[in-house]
């Protein structure tokens, strides 16, 4: 058992990993707590259970990802990254301090949420690219994956404990206050950034600043086949499949009929699967593209699941079974891509990434949050498996066409064949 876990957490050896991965567990949780707490306020206090207004906040927030995509990724392969993410994680906690401050008082309307979540998007837009790729600086690349999967690990440990923590302050002082702490927590961050060693950390080559840089990036997702059949897979799902606070949302109020403190459970039983898959991800060496289609597959089947469950309990199992491959599916492809990409364009090739998996959401979450008011929470989550479902195959003509794998069912088991012979089942 110890083996497994100084396997499972070698990165944390690295002192300036351990500082950064303490400062981002708390910033995670207050993360995960104002993401509740906004969706409660726009469904419940400012709308009248409005699933679609709760998707134009996730456009808002999401869609910088996307509109800012050739500039995040010059910022976070040329700037300093660690000055890069003082200056962001600085803004977002004033940001999220302001829309507490608005909503204790009362004077919170739905048009200053839309505007602080866009203005929240366009500075989380530079920050993540920077943040994710910061990861190499603290740690060499033998240790990278490992660093992912814990990163993740950090990210769900948030995911686990945040919503269920909103839920309750939301029951005993009101939504305000979540982003009230969740401000306060970007601080952390900020302490946690000032106290690392710089001169430990591991110095990567930058990219020469040259005319037409900004979009070298595009060209060199266009040239790689393994990159664009990821690209394709994470804009699948990620435009119609990570909708999770529509579909929670609108399960806890319509169909179970349920209050602010059960919406926090579900959302937190949904990070206890991507926790679990959070710390399998960490423990494995490498990540590989069958597994990136394992993933997805199985993304479906859960919500599948999700979607017919007939009470609360049995919902929320279905749930875990999302988070878990969900999770799976998002962590091998940012291992995958960090680890095939040289490291002067990991900035612009991660920038991508996060457009593509995130900027799809002013896309998917109006519509699915459409779909949601017009034939029911349950066809919502249809869509999400349809997405699944959709990104396998696209996973699987990859492995077939461009690495020879053979695809074939064995039981109840898919298995890949290589060109060996050696058939594998993920």
């Amino acid at each position: 058992m110890s083996g497994l876990v100084t396997g499972t957490f070698r990165s944390l050896r690295f002192f300036n990993y351990r500082v950064w991965f303490a400062g981002a567990l708390v910033s995670n949780t207050g993360t995960w707590m104002q993401r509740v707490a906004q969706d409660w306020l726009v469904l419940t206090e400012l709308t009248h259970h409005n699933a679609t207004s709760v998707g134009i906040v996730m456009a808002l927030q999401f869609g910088p990802q996307l509109l800012m995509l050739p500039w995040t990724g010059y910022a976070a392969d040329h700037l300093n990254r660690r000055k890069l993410m003082i200056a962001t994680q600085a803004g977002m906690g004033i940001l999220a301090l302001i829309l507490g401050l608005l909503t204790v008082t009362g004077a919170i309307t739905l048009w200053e949420v839309y505007t602080i979540a866009f203005l929240f998007g366009c500075v989380s837009a530079f920050d993540a690219p920077a943040r994710q790729v910061f990861v190499s600086e603290m740690v060499d690349d033998d240790h990278l994956a490992n660093a992912v999967g814990l990163n993740s690990t950090s990210f769900n440990a948030g995911r686990m404990v945040g919503p269920a923590a909103a839920g309750l302050i939301i029951a005993a002082f009101g939504t305000g206050w979540a982003f009230i702490l969740n401000g306060l927590s970007f601080f952390v961050v900020l302490i946690s950034l000032f106290f690392l060693r710089v001169h430990e950390l591991h110095a990567h080559e930058r990219s020469v600043k040259k005319r037409g840089s900004v979009f070298e990036g595009f060209r060199y997702v266009w040239q790689r086949a393994d990159l664009k059949a990821s690209m394709i897979m994470l804009a699948l799902i990620g435009t119609f499949g990570f909708n999770f606070a529509i579909f929670i949302s609108t399960m806890t109020v319509r169909v179970f009929h349920a209050g602010a403190g059960r919406y926090g459970l579900l959302s937190s039983a949904m990070a206890v699967g991507t926790m679990g898959g959070a710390l399998l991800a960490a423990g494995r060496e490498r990540p590989t593209f069958q597994l990136l289609c394992m993933g997805s597959g199985i993304f479906a089947v859960g919500c599948f699941f999700a979607a017919i469950m007939p009470d609360y309990w049995l919902f929320a199992a279905a749930l875990v079974l999302c988070g878990v491959s969900a999770l799976t599916f998002a962590n091998s492809s940012n291992a995958l891509m960090q680890l095939s990409t040289e490291p002067a364009m990991r900035g612009r090739v991660m920038a991508i990434r996060l457009a593509v998996a995130l900027g799809g959401t002013p896309i998917g979450a109006p519509i699915v949050g459409w779909v949601a008011d017009t034939f029911g929470p349950r066809w919502s989550i249809a869509v999400a498996a349809a997405a699944g479902i959709a990104a396998t195959a696209v996973g699987m003509r990859y492995l077939m066409k461009h690495e020879n794998h053979r695809v074939f069912l064995d039981g109840a088991r898919i298995r890949f064949a290589p060109p060996n012979n050696e058939a594998t089942a993920p």
